[in-house]
């Protein structure tokens, strides 16, 4: 078996051609990515990012500004509570489907059957797990 040895100087060569086709393959791609980056821009309002207005404009319509009258949140109150005697001990995740709502949308009838008496709630964030109290527990709502 023969052992093929390289000079320093076709060492140096050999080198010096492998960065040559680095640099060209880094050079053909950052081309590219400048391409695109005008293209996107030249069609995007001369923007790479969408400005603040433009985020919130495409961002879908949301429930802010609109107040939920007060029937509504207490049948919501209602329906939660039903559930809730259903199936004790769970958390908001699993109880707002069967209510139909968003835990999110339950924060406020939540909070209102707490202040009557009508449920307690254990555990902190995301592990919260609600009861029913007993009837005689409970204060009268005003």
């Amino acid at each position: 078996m023969t052992t093929k040895t390289m000079s320093h100087g076709d060492l140096a060569e050999g080198i010096e051609r492998l960065v040559r086709e680095y640099i060209s393959t880094i050079r053909i791609a950052a081309e590219g990515a400048v391409e695109r980056a005008v293209a996107l821009s030249e069609g995007g309002g001369g923007r790479l990012v969408p400005s603040a207005k433009q985020r919130q404009q495409s961002a879908a319509p949301s429930r802010q500004g609109r107040r939920r009258a007060s029937d509504e949140i207490r049948a919501l109150s209602e329906r939660f509570y039903e559930a809730l005697c259903r199936t004790p001990g769970e958390t908001m995740t699993v109880l707002a489907p069967m209510v139909g709502s968003t835990a999110r949308e339950l924060n406020r009838p939540v909070f209102l059957l707490k202040g009557a008496g009508r449920i307690r709630s254990v555990g902190t964030k995301h592990a919260t797990r609600y009861f029913p109290m007993a009837r005689e527990a409970q204060r009268p709502s005003t």
